[in-house]
């Protein structure tokens, strides 16, 4: 149980070291079997719904992009940081996350990196949400278009009760070169940012070579820059550390809805609600993140990126299925 990890960790100090992420293979656990209201990878039909559907109907409720924007996810190197949790409980949580990203194709930072994604630990979650929201309100909403979730979410973040709360921080990007394509306040364009008359809206909007025009497709892509995962020590104690860390791989490293019902599904997402229903990422939630971090996602409409998305995460259970020997996979920890 975590409360063995937790009870007496959390320090006082906030000047506590960040432990970063350097990876490591997580123990071992054995899954439990799910119980029965929940919805398997592994079944083709249940309740008359076909495997398309249910992926569907899992993507539509857990996702939850910026408005007006794609799905995002990170491209490159992640750097995790755990703070006010002693060394060995906190390196665990930044090891296990690592791994997760690094399953996705992802590159965890090296030890001594700057976070990107900062983990907090505390007794008084809101308090600290509230704290950082007032004091470095620029790096929750930095103004650009597309770049968060909005106002009354990042409300709901510092203000609705629950164990682990999490904002992020994504930004449209040229796919082709990685050059954000949002204008942030106070940008602007080669000499013309001197001050002075004559200036046009161009001196001040990123500029995009377009490489191929299509209603169809799109070289712009969202990509995430920032997260911060808050965790409230007192509402996790009957929940595993590799839960813990399973949960928090999850939200970070994709844009999960706060307030998603997933009671239908078999999932990580479900373990305040009940602990023993899963002890790690499930086949669904691989399946989720495997997709999710496959797909082009270059479709210029929307729905079009989505369907994408789960055409990606069919062909993750596929593979989850097969497994890598011809064995029917199972959670590796």
């Amino acid at each position: 149980m975590i409360a063995v990890w937790l009870a007496g960790l959390l320090l006082a100090d906030p000047s506590v070291p960040t432990a970063n992420a350097a990876v490591q293979d997580p123990v071992a656990q054995q899954a439990p079997a799910q119980p029965d209201v929940a919805v398997e990878l592994e079944d083709v039909v249940v309740t008359g719904r076909s495997l398309d559907t249910m992926i569907r109907n899992f993507v539509g409720e857990v996702a939850e992009p910026n408005r007006g924007r794609g799905l995002a996810r990170w491209d490159g190197e992640i750097c995790v940081g755990v703070s006010n949790l002693q060394a060995d409980a906190a390196q665990y949580l930044a090891d296990r996350v690592s791994t997760v990203a690094e399953d996705l194709g992802l590159q965890p930072g090296a030890p001594g990196c700057a976070p990107n994604i900062l983990v907090i630990a505390t007794d008084d979650a809101e308090g600290i949400a509230r704290t950082l929201v007032s004091e470095r309100r620029r790096a929750f909403r930095m103004g650009g278009a597309g770049m968060d979730r909005g106002g009354s979410a990042l409300e709901d973040f510092v203000e609705t009760d629950r164990p682990v709360r999490w904002w992020q921080m994504a930004v449209p990007v040229d796919a082709e070169t990685g050059a954000r394509a949002t204008r942030l306040a106070g940008d602007c364009n080669g000499i013309k940012c001197g001050g002075g008359g004559g200036q046009t809206v161009l001196a001040f909007a990123p500029s995009t070579n377009v490489f191929a025009a299509s209603r169809l497709r799109t070289q712009f892509v969202d990509n995430l820059i920032r997260a911060v995962v808050i965790v409230d020590v007192d509402q996790v104690r009957d929940v595993s550390i590799l839960q813990l860390a399973d949960y928090i791989a999850m939200v970070s490293l994709a844009q999960i809805d706060p307030d998603a019902d997933t009671r239908g599904y078999a999932s990580i997402l479900n373990v305040f609600n009940d602990p023993d229903g899963s002890a790690s990422l499930t086949n669904w939630d691989q399946a989720f993140l495997g997709g999710l971090y496959a797909a082009e996602r270059n479709a210029a409409a929307q729905i079009a990126r989505r369907s994408e998305i789960v055409d990606a995460i069919h062909d993750a259970h596929g593979r989850l299925r097969e497994g890598e020997n011809g064995e029917e996979p199972g959670v590796e920890d």
